[in-house]
Formats: structure tokens, sequence, C-alpha cells
């Protein structure tokens, strides 16, 4: 196949796109020409967006993500190689059945509305869908993050990594997720390549959400490739060792 020079790095939901910081930089030192776009009502500095959410926030779904990437390719010269971790891996496996991309990755990654969760996930995420909340949006507590986040991280860098990285959040995304028929995917649909990544310590979609995944789909003719780390929590993208992480996808799709 002929390979895109574009990537587009899609953050998930409770971060924004200072997550993707250092995989920009490593993508781009092997050629590639990268974009690491906010979704909606993420623009900004991560502390400011505590102190201070974004006006487009709650109005943001998991459809406003995905028309948000598709605006981006459709200003690309060619159709680019998409990454998404967590929320965003759903948002790349729609991608890849839009056919907007030219591979696809799922790190970490939520499952479409017809693939329903284990109870680790339901217990993990059931606070961001604010059925039982007064507040107009989800922030998780340090608490929540150290829990479902760095919960692989040693102690002392979490707090570090909670004011780096932690943002509020849309109810309306999770929502759409799990409720929206949008979210639903074909898995008999023919599609170019996607990987599927898990981590082997992530509490949100454990390692066996993301197998099943990969073994929901069925063509015979299009490539599904799934690997999963050892050790690896839901922050597996900017935990120690990501390099690694990044290494294996840019590996994996310039063999395609």
């Amino acid at each position: 196949m002929t390979k895109s020079k574009s990537i587009i790095l899609i953050h998930g939901n409770f971060v924004n796109n200072a997550t993707w910081t250092k995989w920009k930089d490593r993508y781009e030192q092997r050629g590639y020409t990268v974009y690491t776009p906010a979704n909606p009502g993420h623009e900004g500095n991560p502390a400011d967006l505590r102190n201070r959410v974004h006006p487009d926030l709650t109005k943001t779904g998991f459809i406003d993500v995905v028309n948000n990437i598709v605006r981006l390719i459709d200003s690309l010269p060619d159709k680019p190689l998409i990454i998404g971790h967590s929320m965003a891996g759903m948002t790349a496996m729609k991608l890849l059945e839009l056919d907007k991309a030219a591979a696809a990755v799922s790190i970490d990654g939520a499952p479409p509305k017809n693939v329903f969760p284990p109870f680790t996930t339901l217990k993990s995420v059931l606070p961001a869908f604010g059925f039982f909340s007064t507040k107009a949006y989800f922030m998780g507590s340090r608490e929540w993050y150290n829990k479902c986040f760095f919960n692989t991280l040693p102690e002392g860098e979490r707090a570090n990594a909670f004011d780096s990285f932690a943002v509020p959040e849309s109810y309306k995304v999770s929502r759409e997720l799990v409720l929206n028929s949008y979210s639903n995917i074909d898995f008999s649909k023919p599609h170019k390549p996607i990987l599927f990544i898990g981590g082997g310590s992530d509490t949100i979609f454990p390692p066996s959400l993301t197998t099943t995944l990969a073994n929901k789909y069925n063509d015979q003719k299009s490539k599904v490739d799934l690997k999963i780390f050892s050790g690896k929590s839901h922050f597996i993208c900017g935990e120690p060792g990501w390099e690694m992480i990044a290494d294996y996808v840019l590996d994996w799709y310039e063999k395609l």
C-alpha cells in the first residue's frame, strides 16, 4: 500500500492533546507530518481548563469529535494514519468505517455501542455519564485518576501527571457512545488495516475488551492486528516506556 506521510493523533476523554506532545516530536523526527488536534471544548492548557471550563465543552458529543477530525482529514492531500487513545480509539474505528484513514490504531480503545463493555469498565466510567450528577460536566478527582489512569505510575509521579493532563469532560461524549446509533460499528464491512493495542493493567478498558474488539472484525480480506503490553495502564501513551508503544505502532504501519 502507498504510505501517507500524515499522522493524526486523537486524544481521548478526561485529557486533551497535551498528552501527544512527545509522540508528535518522535514521529516528526521520523519524517512524518503530525497533527494533534484538540477535541472541541478541550483547547487550552489543562490547568487553565480545570480552573475555567471551556465554553464549548458541555455542547460537545462523540459525533462532534468525529466530525472535527473529518474536517481535518478532508483538508489533507491524502488519507492519514489515524491513532486514537481511549474514546478516540472508537473514533479511529469510526473513521476507518467511513473510509477516511490509510490505516487506524486503537490504543486502549472504547467499545462501540454494539459491544457491551465488561463490568470493570462500567464501574470506572459510570460517573462520566452524569446520570446522577447535578454538575454540568465531569471532572475526575485525583483519586479517580490515580485508580483509572495512573495506577502503574510511581505514587510520587501521580500528582504531577494529574496537574499536567487532567481536564474536565463533557457528559455528552460518553452518552452518545452508548446511546446513539451513530456509535455502532459494522464489523463485517471491508476496511483498511487496523491495529488494536491494549494495556495489561488498564482498569478502564481491560485487555480482554481490546481483544474482543479486534476479534469482532470478520471481513477475511481486511487486516486486523492485536498487541497487548503487559503492565501498562490506561495512561499507556504517557507512562514510562511510551516510546516502545509509539515505535511499535509506527513500525507496524511502515510494514503494511
